[in-house]
């Protein structure tokens, strides 16, 4: 009787055991579900074709997703889209190349000194809080009405989110670290190499994701200014005539841009902090 009372009593003592490591796998997100980001953006098409062959939108406010598909192959063909989209991407590269490595500089002098951080972080911090698309009648005025403006305007527009992420990162390294580099008598090198990087990492990615959206919202305003090319020009052109076919499907490019920029950034990340064991791993 002994004995089946202690099996009795083992086989409960498990049990409850096994409830609560089910109980607390439920806190969890779950699995990472295969091309997930895409259930959103797929859905939104659903429903805007469901909605237009239903006639309830006005064909011409919001053309059929159709109707936006053959504008856009038109588009291809006719040479008109892929220059376009060339000439968009090359000055969205230029800028953000510019903004990235400012952003990082910046941080990093701001971070790992008190005399940058009182040189730089204020500075950064009063430029955030000016509109930068305010500034574009002044830096017309500077840099002329070519390109060299509109690179300039998107730099900024990128670098400004990457320094506060990064930054903001680097002070939150846990000074028991920097106590430790101190002991093992690390040099200044790997001081950064092995502490401040991997540290400042998850900030930096956040920066850079924003960088990136920021990129493309910054090129929609600047190419309808005295531009001759581009999908903001594109875009513009098709609104004095008023074919928002034409401008639904820059925005459509823009998204999907943006989209897959956004993915990429997201996937590198995921490889460079593999090391981290967080809610979205």
């Amino acid at each position: 009787m002994s004995a089946v009372t202690t099996t009795v009593a083992a086989t409960a003592a498990v049990a409850r055991d096994t409830s609560q490591v089910r109980r607390r796998r439920r806190l969890s997100p779950g699995r990472r579900l295969p091309a997930a980001r895409l259930v959103g953006p797929v859905l939104l098409l659903a429903l805007w074709a469901a909605a237009s062959a239903a006639g309830r939108l006005d064909p011409a406010a919001v053309p059929a997703p159709w109707t936006v598909v053959r504008t856009g192959v038109h588009l291809w063909t006719a040479g008109t889209l892929p220059t376009d989209i060339l000439t968009s991407l090359r000055r969205a590269a230029s800028g953000f190349a510019i903004g990235l490595a400012a952003g990082v500089l910046l941080a990093l002098a701001a971070g790992l000194s008190r005399a940058g951080e009182a040189l730089i972080d204020g500075t950064v911090n009063l430029n955030r809080a000016i509109p930068t698309l305010g500034l574009i009648p002044l830096f017309i005025l500077w840099l002329g009405i070519g390109e060299s403006f509109k690179v300039a305007i998107i730099a900024i527009v990128v670098y400004i989110p990457i320094y506060l992420n990064t930054h903001a990162a680097l002070a939150g390294i846990d000074h028991r670290y920097v106590e430790l580099a101190e002991v093992q008598g690390l040099s200044r090198f790997a001081f950064v190499r092995q502490i401040v990087i991997p540290g400042a990492l998850p900030g930096f990615f956040v920066g850079l994701r924003l960088g990136v959206t920021g990129s493309w919202l910054g090129l929609v305003v600047l190419e309808q200014i005295n531009a001759t090319s581009g999908l903001g020009y594109l875009m513009f052109q098709a609104q004095n005539y008023g074919q928002s076919n034409v401008i639904l499907v820059g925005l459509v490019v823009y998204g999907v841009f943006g989209l897959v920029s956004d993915s990429a950034v997201r996937l590198v990340e995921r490889r460079v902090l593999s090391w981290r064991r967080t809610l979205s791993s």
